[in-house]
C-alpha cells in the first residue's frame, strides 16, 4: 500500500481545541452543539464549510464544539484565530444561557446522558467499542506541525514520544468523573486509549513498514481509512504533518498557546537534528507505556523514565531543563512568550491541581469547579 505524504512548510501549525457547552445555571453538559453551530455559521458563513477551512465543527458528542485554526505560521497567529472564533461562539451562547467549558472531562455530568452526533461514522464507533465507546465524554487539544519531508515524520513522532509524559502531565485537567475524584491527574488519557486504534503509537524503522501496518488494518477490517487510526501521536499524510493528540483540553487560550509552543519547538528541534544527520533516540515501548501511566496518575509530580538506560527524573525538573534548551528556538519561531507560559503553568497550578483545590475550598461542590473553569476561559487570554 502506497501512502503519499504531502510535505508542508517546516513548523507551520494548526490547532484543534475541543470544548463543551454547559448550562449557565446548573453547570451540567448541554446537548446543544448543533443549535450553536448552526447559529454561528449562519452568522459567520466563512467559519463553516463555505469558507476555505471549517473553523467551527461538531465532534463525537452533541455537547461538543471544536475550534480549528487554518494553517498558521506561528503560535500567536493560531491563538489569535482561536480567540476570534471563541468570541463569535460567545455571541451565540451568551443569549442562550450557555457557557464554554474547557477541560479533559466534566466533573459530574453522567456519561450515560450524553448522546452522540447523528452521523454514521460515530455510530460505527459505538457499535464497535460498545461500553467503552459510550464513555468517550472527553475533550482534548490537538496540534499539527508541518514536516518538510516524509522521511522525517516517523523519527519526529519517536522524538515526541520521548516527551509524551511531559505534555500529558503539563496538560492534565481531568481528575473527576461522574462526581468522583478518580485519583488520576488525567482520567481522559486512560478512557481514550480503550478504543482499539487509540493510545500509544508503534515504532517503525521505515515509511514502508508504516504503510504495511496501515494496509494490514484496512485488510482486516480494523479501519476503513487512515484517519480512523487514532494514535495519541500520529503522522497525517494528507496534511504533511505530525499531529500531537496527547493533551487534555486546556481551560484557557493562554494554556493552549503554551502547549502549542512546546509542541512546535520540539518538532522543529527534532527536524533540525535530522537535518544535521543525527538520530532521534528511541525508547523501549514498555518505557513509554509506563511513562504515560505515571503522567496520567501523578501529573507534574510524576517521576518519568528518560532513556533506554532506565534513568529517571521528576517531570517538573526535566521540563525546566527542556524549556531552557528550547528558549532560543522559541525566540526564532516567534513563540517565546507562549513557551514562557509553560513555566507559569508549572509554578502556579496545573488544571487537575486547580480543580481539586476549588472543590476542597467549596466543600466538595463540583459545580464550583465547572464555574471556575468557565470563568478562567472567559478571563484569561
Amino acid at each position: 500500500m502506497h501512502i503519499d505524504f504531502e510535505t508542508s512548510e517546516n513548523s507551520t501549525l494548526g490547532v484543534e481545541w475541543e470544548v463543551a457547552l454547559v448550562d449557565r445555571t446548573t453547570g451540567e453538559l448541554a446537548q446543544r452543539a448543533e443549535e450553536v453551530l448552526d447559529a454561528v455559521v449562519g452568522k459567520y458563513p466563512e467559519l463553516g464549510e463555505e469558507g476555505d477551512h471549517p473553523q467551527v465543527t461538531g465532534e463525537f458528542l452533541q455537547n461538543t464544539v471544536e475550534m480549528v485554526t487554518g494553517v498558521c505560521s506561528s503560535v500567536p497567529e493560531a491563538v489569535e484565530h482561536l480567540s476570534q472564533t471563541q468570541d463569535r461562539i460567545r455571541e451565540v451562547t451568551d443569549p442562550r444561557s450557555l457557557e464554554i467549558f474547557a477541560a479533559g472531562t466534566h466533573p459530574f455530568s453522567d456519561w450515560t446522558d450524553q448522546p452522540v452526533v447523528d452521523a454514521e461514522r460515530y455510530y460505527k464507533v459505538l457499535d464497535r467499542a460498545q461500553y467503552w465507546g459510550r464513555q468517550m465524554v472527553i475533550f482534548g487539544m490537538h496540534v499539527h506541525v508541518g514536516i518538510d519531508h516524509r522521511d522525517k515524520a516517523l523519527p519526529v513522532l519517536d522524538g515526541l514520544m520521548n516527551y509524551y509524559p511531559h505534555l500529558l502531565a503539563l496538560s492534565a485537567n481531568s481528575p473527576y468523573w461522574c462526581g468522583h475524584d478518580t485519583g488520576y491527574a488525567s482520567h481522559r488519557a486512560l478512557i481514550f486509549q480503550q478504543l482499539s486504534t487509540a493510545g500509544l503509537p508503534f515504532h517503525f524503522d521505515s515509511w514502508s513498514e508504516y504503510e504495511s501496518y496501515v494496509a494490514d488494518l484496512i485488510a482486516t477490517g480494523v479501519i476503513e481509512e487512515i484517519s480512523e487510526n487514532r494514535w495519541d501521536i500520529r503522522p497525517v499524510p494528507r496534511f504533511g504533518t505530525v499531529e500531537m493528540r496527547v493533551c487534555d483540553g486546556p481551560s484557557t487560550l493562554r494554556e493552549v498557546g503554551a502547549l502549542a509552543a512546546l509542541t512546535q519547538c520540539l518538532v522543529e528541534s527534532f527536524s533540525r537534528t535530522l537535518d544535521a544527520g543525527d538520530p532521534i533516540p528511541v525508547m523501549p515501548p514498555w518505557h513509554h507505556q509506563e511513562n504515560k501511566w505515571r503522567a496520567a496518575r501523578y501529573g507534574l509530580d510524576a517521576e518519568v523514565i528518560r532513556n533506554a538506560r532506565n534513568q529517571q527524573r521528576l517531570v517538573r525538573e526535566d521540563l525546566s531543563e527542556l524549556l531552557n534548551r528550547l528558549e532560543p528556538l522559541a525566540a526564532e519561531l516567534g513563540c517565546a512568550t507562549e513557551l514562557g507560559h509553560v513555566e507559569t503553568m508549572m509554578e502556579r497550578e496545573a488544571g487537575y491541581e486547580r480543580q481539586r483545590r476549588i472543590a476542597q475550598e467549596n466543600g466538595g461542590d463540583l459545580r464550583s469547579v465547572v464555574m471556575d473553569i468557565v470563568a478562567q476561559n472567559r478571563e484569561i487570554r
